[in-house]
């Protein structure tokens, strides 16, 4: 290249080691601190005056990218442009804009701010916010309030949950998320962070793709396999591989919910190689409040012993980076299930009644059946799901949880569960615990 440009070598750049600057031509220099670190510098003369802008380090930039960027400010030079003016303007520009942006989770703290007098209490406070955080934030939370679209609001409303969607399995909840995350967005725009259409808007907008409230058939009940479908599947189930399977599996055989099975703790589990194991879930982990014994037949206690265990971790069924599983998790064990059995050619596990496929949740639903069919008593059944039974002064009379008699009744289901028939049942009486 003679005397213009290009006139330093790769080997050149590296090995220059006293202060200074070197030249490879066009306004390109290298240079060299007291220090020994080396930088490109870009000069240039504009109307008369002589500026040197710096390009960068060289291990950041080869000596031929650093020939690309000086071509191209020569001819922004050329123009009559200045590029350190520009590049100034460029920065601020962006500190502007990054100044006027929003995520999701800040706007829902303005907008509880600006609502702060519109609460009845603090508890309708508390409600508001807590079905952001659990279903929208996750989702949309780290999200630009400018850049949510009417298919992000859908992707919150339709996400998987024990009993299908949130839309179909929480309706109400979903109505209620539905106007908040409007609220939110509302308030987001009148603050200037975003423009358009709300698209968490109902009418002419979600209308249009979401079923009626009014129209979900089955409202509040969850799809539950009939007790006939339930050995099949069960057998099924046991075949799949991974930690939600097996929490599956552990759902089946207990009748909990599903996030009394994601929460639960190698802690709360009692006696495992006794006579009475036993599983204690905590009152602050309950629906009721309350604390819950479970009694652990012989296949939830195989299923148990058989899990890893994983050091410094309490859950008994961890996600796979730590922490808890999703409530997700387990409605796709079942969701994969049911798809398999499509693909092959069969209807797969649906509920009787509204020919929907079974969710986790249905499984207590399968339970309550079952032990109806059996003759159990309704109580026992009933507190075994963990439910409220009777007056407060009947709890109050009624200081035994029959955890014996439960324990056999368990130990019944889980054969069902297998598939063997428990006609034989035995029933005992209010004496017996």
């Amino acid at each position: 290249m003679g005397r213009g440009i290009h006139r330093l070598s790769a080997v050149e750049v590296k090995t220059k080691a006293n202060a200074g600057h070197y030249a490879d031509g066009g306004g390109l220099y290298l240079q060299v601190s007291k220090w020994g670190t080396k930088s490109w510098v870009f000069k240039f003369t504009l109307r008369g005056r002589t500026r040197g802008m710096g390009l960068g380090p060289i291990h950041t930039f080869s000596l031929a990218e650093a020939r690309a960027k000086a071509a191209d400010l020569r001819k922004t030079v050329a123009e009559g442009r200045d590029p350190i003016e520009e590049r100034k303007e460029a920065m601020a520009q962006a500190d502007a804009e990054a100044a006027n942006t929003m995520t999701f989770k800040e706007a829902i703290e303005r907008t509880l701010e600006k609502k702060e007098g519109e609460f009845r209490n603090d508890k309708h406070r508390k409600q508001w916010r807590s079905t952001l955080d659990t279903y929208a934030a996750p989702i949309i939370g780290t999200m630009d309030v400018a850049h949510i679209t009417t298919q992000d609001v859908l992707r919150v409303l339709s996400q998987d949950t024990d009993g299908g969607t949130l839309w179909e399995s929480k309706t109400e909840t979903a109505s209620r998320l539905r106007g908040r995350i409007e609220a939110v967005l509302s308030q987001a725009t009148v603050a200037g962070y975003r423009t358009g259409d709300n698209p968490a808007r109902w009418a002419g907008n979600l209308k249009e793709l979401l079923p009626k409230p009014s129209a979900i058939a089955d409202k509040g009940n969850q799809p539950a396999m009939a007790v006939t479908d339930l050995p099949k599947w069960f057998a099924a189930l046991r075949t799949r591989d991974g930690i939600s399977a097996r929490a599956v599996e552990f759902l089946a055989l207990t009748a909990a919910r599903s996030g009394e099975i994601r929460g639960m703790a190698w802690s709360e589990v009692h006696d495992l190689d006794g006579d009475k194991p036993m599983w204690v879930i905590p009152a602050q982990r309950m629906k009721a409040k309350r604390e819950h014994r479970v009694p652990l037949s012989a296949d939830a206690v195989a299923l148990l012993k058989a899990l890893p265990r994983v050091e410094g971790a309490d859950y008994v069924f961890p996600a796979v980076r730590g922490g808890a599983l999703s409530d997700m998790a387990l409605s796709g064990v079942m969701r994969r299930m049911q798809e398999a059995e499509v693909k092959a050619g069969r209807k797969g596990w649906l509920d009787p009644r509204s020919g929907r496929p079974a969710v986790p949740h249905g499984l207590r639903s399968t339970f309550r059946d079952w032990a109806a069919e059996k003759g159990y008593e309704r109580d026992m059944a009933e507190i075994a799901l963990a439910h409220t039974v009777g007056s407060e002064v009947e709890r109050a009379y009624r200081r035994s949880d029959v955890i014996e008699r439960r324990r056999a009744m368990m130990a019944a289901w889980a054969a069902t569960c297998r598939g063997e028939r428990t006609d034989n049942v035995v029933q005992l009486h209010a004496g017996a615990v």
